[in-house]
């Protein structure tokens, strides 16, 4: 059976704009935050309604644990966990080598802790601390599903370790989503290292980057870009900072960039302009953008707050980045320009009200949407000019947050962390068009394609679609 999907022209030039990893005549959704790397599904036409008992496809078990969201590439869905082995590791026992690693970066330096950093503010649950080091190995596995069925096509163990600092309680250490180019799969788990396999479930090559030391032991989440031939990793933690572009076909790395910066969980974003693919990145001290081709920085722009979590987007010629922990920050920052374009006229507009902590916004038509740190509060700004269409509006319904908003079909998805699930339809006024409820508890981000919207809890994942 062909993994191809035909997908109508116009859609498919949107496409190439945008996101020049993936083929474009294809209707999936291969990577963190969609074909175009903003949340949007072009062409995809998901359910507005569901429970329990409606427009449930099908409903399985993900074995072990994860907030990784789903990807899907024709009639398959892949996902990643980490699953309890029910053994500890051997005293001073150390991981097994991974096929084409390179030497590791130097030691990190030890977390350095923030005063009164405890917890996570937003949603249910209050401030969240971080769990003890595991004393129990884990299996990091990837999953391949049907997507028609949810049956389990394969289930690959890439590593085998027992972690070494434990995560914030809403976290886990399956956090980072996996990304496809349509001939393989790349799962990746930090620390635990980038395995790319084929789509049959055999391994092509294994690399480690290295141990990560996350602030307060919050954990790891960000999650790899894939472009072309390129795979780019973001690696902000408490000890040396790098970005590094790997080889896709083998592991080896292109460069290495050294970085100065706290730990940061926003994943890189890719965006042409004029016939150059950029890499974004945004964290606390700065914003940076690199050339794809050299590492080399282009620009620079300061403005976020700490901790920064949700991933730039691109539109309009335009690059977004948000944070809202201690502070609220939106940035929409003209491509073009080099140097620090902090205080330039490069800065399209700022808007410092209301923003994200985790969950990342989504860019639709000539609309940014996004919400108030972890809550169901929801504004709404040209993404053109930063005038405020919707200000801070308490969607009813919806309480903690920590997916990420995203759209099809004329529509805004909303998914919290009680299992509510808010439809909104996409204008420059308020407008609920749904408000849904299941029976599991979302901290992972949607996946769209086609009819079906995919939606992971803590324990099951669901395929919604109208019959």
């Amino acid at each position: 059976m062909s993994l191809l999907r035909p997908f109508p022209l116009l859609a498919a030039v949107a496409l190439s704009g945008y996101f020049s990893g993936v083929p474009v005549a294809r209707a999936d959704w291969p990577q963190w935050r969609g074909p175009l790397g903003n949340g949007v599904a072009p062409g995809a036409q998901p359910p507005v309604e569901w429970s329990e008992t409606k427009n449930v496809k099908w409903k399985v078990r993900i074995p072990g644990s994860g907030t990784s969201t789903p990807i899907i590439l024709g009639e398959r869905v892949f996902v990643t966990t980490a699953v309890a082995a029910g053994k500890k590791a051997a005293p001073g026992a150390e991981a097994p080598a991974l096929k084409q690693a390179d030497p590791p970066p130097p030691a990190p330096a030890p977390p350095q802790q923030v005063p009164g950093e405890g917890g996570r503010p937003g949603g249910p649950g209050g401030r969240g601390m971080r769990s003890e080091t595991p004393d129990e190995v884990y299996q990091f596995q990837i999953l391949c599903l049907d997507r028609a069925t949810g049956k389990t096509v394969w289930q690959q163990t890439a590593i085998e370790q027992q972690p070494h600092e434990g995560h914030h309680q809403d976290h886990g250490f399956a956090s980072h989503s996996p990304v496809t180019d349509g001939t393989h799969v790349y799962a990746y788990f930090g620390s635990r290292g980038i395995h790319c396999f084929t789509l049959e479930g055999k391994l092509v090559w294994s690399k480690s980057l290295g141990r990560m030391e996350t602030r307060n032991a919050f954990g790891e989440g960000s999650s790899p870009l894939l472009t072309g031939d390129a795979l780019v990793i973001n690696w902000d933690h408490e000890g040396a900072d790098f970005i590094v572009c790997l080889d896709k076909h083998t592991g080896a790395e292109r460069w290495r960039k050294s970085r100065d910066e706290p730990t940061s969980w926003a994943t890189p974003l890719a965006v042409e302009h004029e016939g150059k693919t950029q890499v974004v990145v945004s964290a606390t001290n700065r914003i940076r953008s690199y050339d794809l081709a050299t590492g080399e920085q282009i620009w620079e722009c300061g403005g976020m707050t700490t901790n920064v979590i949700p991933t730039p987007m691109s539109a309009h010629g335009l690059v977004y980045a948000l944070s809202g922990f201690r502070g609220n920050a939106v940035r929409a920052i003209r491509l073009g320009r080099t140097g620090d374009l902090t205080d330039s006229d490069a800065i399209a507009f700022r808007y410092d009200s209301k923003s994200p902590y985790v969950p990342s916004g989504v860019v639709e038509e000539d609309r940014l949407w996004f919400l108030s740190q972890n809550t169901g509060i929801l504004t709404c700004l040209n993404a053109l000019t930063g005038a405020v269409l919707i200000d801070a509006a308490r969607i009813d319904g919806l309480a903690g947050v920590y997916a990420s908003l995203v759209a099809a079909d004329g529509r805004i998805y909303l998914s919290g962390r009680n299992g509510e699930g808010v439809v909104l339809k996409a204008a420059p006024r308020l407008e609920v068009l749904a408000v849904n409820k299941l029976e599991e508890k979302f901290d992972a981000s949607p996946a769209l394609s086609g009819k079906d919207l995919l939606l992971r809890g803590h324990e099951f994942l669901y395929c919604l679609a109208v019959p």
